[in-house]
């Protein structure tokens, strides 16, 4: 019988969930050692965790560490069975087309991609026979293995291989040792970690095929891209389906066509907005709401221009840090310009316009700026991601002894602002900075500090429970996000409140205390919509297009039901508009029937239809989007009952 090398190997101690200490041979796999042990869930478990460190189940222990087992309802679980589905794709699509070359193919979202170079682009007609291929290869179940080798050596396997992609990351982002994983004869590079075998993998579909620019750029060569998604079990796959045909349902680049609310035109360039008449009017009520609300609040509004010098950039040292992103232009007379890419700068050359006391803060300064940003035209997305947005902005210049009101003050407006636009959850996030390297950070310890104390105070205050990150801080301040839940279950990231430790320096800012001091204030920068664009795009998929009636282009339309009633429907409409409601008229030789089913697809909230008996009794009968008829009622009567609803900004018309 040949003696196990491993009991020459060190002892090494292995604490476990419940709080018991294993003694164990380094290199024992991790499987092995909590079997040994007796955890529960051993033959479910799907990775291990070393330190809280998520790695293959057959990893072997190399030092003293905290052991655990990832289930499959595990929060680190899903991200692993799909990077393992998605490794699955690859060897199918090699299988299928051994000629194709593999680039890379993370866990993403909501699932996973795979980018691949074909010379015949993939379609959606392939995907059902990768589908097909991969089902294969779960039937077979593969163990897949972890390898860790010399870096020359994973170098002369993928150049025998004939994969150009992994060896560039090989090369490039390989260490001494290069780990890969294998599945049957498919290998590919990888950190990992990964299920045990292909048997293991759950439901899975593949989606979409797209373009994709190798490393996101576009002056290399364009790839293929396979997205799909993976889910533990097929009813959670066919939840997801759902969701996503809803999402599909509720995309605002397809409803803002047909709702005609902007468009997006190749002859201007990519990432730029029109704004068409309808969409106009819902973007004036959502800045005319929160214009009121700031109003009230004590903001005072200011205005910036849209392109300024390079030095005003080069003082905030967003040329130095941020310049591949801005768009820059030279004059005549050589001199150099930046088109505004964020509004900060110019709200402090305003502070700094003049001597500010202790009692004149605080100074809160906002403005509908409009910006400009480079972004590839990969990235580009409907409303989401454009060159060109207006951003929601404001800037609070306050003393120490202020900032924790100014911070709940912040939380109140986005509070206010949500719950008018029917957003019912909210997720707060804290970031601060990490203390394992404060050298990447402007200002000391002590302002850093009494910064998150203000951001903690103010949150606990408010009753609101908050993640925190550490390291996720910018490296001028810490800062609070807001993430709303739309209709549908999707978190979408908007407001942020951000300390700002760095401008206020550059400008050399100050105010005089009362001590006939010089100093510095404290700024904060705070955006509740983010960006117009983006946050008009959000609604339009929150309400599915279906604006509430203060947010609606057309609030209500006049339904004749024959020519015989359009002498009335026109003095209707003269009314209801002088009431302060959009109103249009419907003077098509239509009939009723086709009217009704043309403003229930143009989502308008109210139909007015009139007749003959109505004129008679100065009535209107009032149908109600999505719900039907509400009966006939005095025209004054539905004039009050719109003018409340507005005024009311209710969610429902």
């Amino acid at each position: 019988m040949s003696e196990d090398p491993r009991d020459a190997n060190p002892s090494l101690e292995v604490t476990l969930p419940d709080g018991r200490t294993v003694t164990v041979a380094a290199g024992t796999p991790a499987i092995e050692v909590a079997r040994t042990a007796g955890l529960p869930g051993v033959e479910t478990a799907i990775a291990a965790r070393f330190d809280g460190e998520p790695v293959d189940l057959d990893r072997p222990v190399r030092s003293s560490c905290h052991l655990s087992l990832v289930q499959p309802d595990d929060p680190d679980a899903l991200e692993i069975l799909r990077h393992t589905t998605a490794h699955v794709m690859a060897q199918a699509v090699k299988e299928l087309w051994p000629d194709v070359k593999i680039a890379q193919g993370p866990a993403i979202a909501d699932g996973f991609y795979y980018d691949f170079r074909r010379e015949e682009p993939f379609t959606d007609e392939d995907l059902p026979r990768i589908e097909e291929k991969m089902r294969e290869i779960v039937a077979r179940d593969l163990p897949i293995r972890r390898h860790e080798v010399p870096k020359d050596e994973a170098i002369r396997i993928f150049e025998e291989e004939d994969e150009p992609y992994k060896l560039h990351f090989v090369r490039e982002k390989g260490g001494e040792t290069v780990s890969y994983y294998q599945q049957g004869d498919f290998r590919d590079f990888c950190l990992g970690p990964h299920l045990p075998s292909t048997g293991r993998l759950g439901a899975f579909r593949l989606l979409s095929v797209a373009g994709a620019y190798w490393l996101g750029s576009e002056k290399n060569e364009m790839l293929w891209r396979i997205y799909g998604t993976a889910f533990p079990t097929e009813a959670q796959l066919e939840d997801h389906l759902a969701r996503l045909e809803e999402a599909k349902r509720r995309d605002h680049r397809r409803l803002g066509k047909e709702l005609d609310l902007f468009s997006i035109q190749d002859a201007a360039g990519g990432g730029l907005v029109f704004w068409h008449p309808k969409g106009v009017v819902v973007r004036h009520e959502i800045e005319g709401f929160l214009r009121e609300e700031l109003l009230r609040r004590g903001y005072v509004f200011v205005a910036t221009p849209h392109i300024a010098k390079d030095t005003l950039f080069r003082i905030s040292g967003h040329y130095d840090y941020y310049r591949e992103n801005m768009y820059t232009l030279r004059t005549a007379d050589d001199e150099e310009f930046v088109v505004k890419p964020m509004n900060c700068p110019g709200h402090v050359m305003i502070y700094r316009s003049g001597l500010k006391s202790y009692r004149d803060l605080p100074v809160r300064m906002a403005e509908f700026g409009t910006v400009y940003r480079y972004e590839r035209s990969g990235t580009l997305h409907g409303l989401f991601r454009v060159r060109g947005f207006t951003q929601d902005d404001a800037h609070i210049f306050c003393r120490p002894d202020q900032i924790v009101d100014e911070v709940d003050d912040c939380l109140d407006l986005v509070d206010t602002v949500f719950r008018t636009f029917g957003f019912r959850e909210a997720r707060y996030e804290l970031s601060v900075l990490d203390p394992a390297h404060p050298e990447k950070y402007i200002g000391g310890p002590e302002e850093w500090e009494a910064a998150e104390a203000a951001l903690v105070r103010a949150l606990e205050g408010r009753g609101l429970s908050f993640a925190r990150y550490e390291g996720e801080a910018a490296f001028y301040g810490p800062k609070i996000d807001v993430k709303v839940v739309d209709a549908i279950g999707r978190p979408w990231q908007l407001s942020t409140i951000q300390f700002d430790f760095n401008l206020p320096r550059r400008f050399e800012i100050t105010y005089v205390d009362e001590d006939g001091q010089r100093k510095v204030p404290y700024m904060v920068h705070r955006a509740i919509y983010g960006s117009i664009e983006r946050f008009f795009g959000i609604l339009v998929e929150h309400f599915a297009g279906a604006f509430p009636p203060w947010l609606a282009p057309e609030q209500a339309r006049i339904l004749p039901v024959s020519d015989k009633a359009m002498d009335y429907a026109e003095s209707v409409l003269a009314e209801v508009a002088a009431a302060g409601v959009r109103v249009e008229l419907d003077r098509r030789p239509e009939k009723l029937g086709a009217k009704i089913r043309d403003a229930e697809l143009a989502k308008v909230p109210w139909m007015l239809i009139v007749g003959p008996r109505d004129a008679k009794a100065g009535t209107v009968s009032l149908r109600v989007r999505h719900e039907g008829d509400r009966g006939a009622m005095p025209i004054a009567e539905f004039v009050d009952y719109a003018r409340k609803n507005l005024a009311e900004r209710s969610l429902e018309p």
